[in-house]
């Protein structure tokens, strides 16, 4: 059997398993996994994203819904299935999403991030 971590086995996260452990949490996001540097979370905003520059690299792996990402100066529409990258510490947001939308959210690597 693998290490569980909030009720997850470390084999295998689901979508909808996460997003119903979300539902009973006061928070827009919830820490799924951490293994060394990686960090997984599930990510679901009520009609505004609030968040701030991270201090490490991070991708998104859109998991529902669709909208509009503002990633520093570029503003890009998202689908499902969608992977985004966002380097540490540079500004970006969800706009105009659809109420169903939810998000994977992956950190990794040092903080400032990764160099090239």
């Amino acid at each position: 059997m693998g290490v569980i971590l909030n009720g997850f086995s470390i084999m295998k996260l689901n979508s909808k398993e996460a997003l119903h452990k979300l539902k009973s949490e006061n928070s827009p996001f919830l820490n799924l996994f951490e293994h060394g540097t990686l960090s997984v979370e599930i990510y679901k905003p009520e009609n505004v994203d609030l968040q701030q520059p991270h201090s490490r690299d991070e991708v998104y792996v859109i998991i529902s819904g669709t909208g509009e990402f503002i990633n520093g100066n570029k503003k890009v529409s998202f689908n499902p299935g969608d992977f985004l990258f966002v380097p540490a510490g540079v500004t970006h947001r969800f706009e105009n999403f659809t109420d169903d939308f939810s998000t994977w959210v992956i950190f990794y690597g040092p903080e400032g991030g990764e160099s090239k």
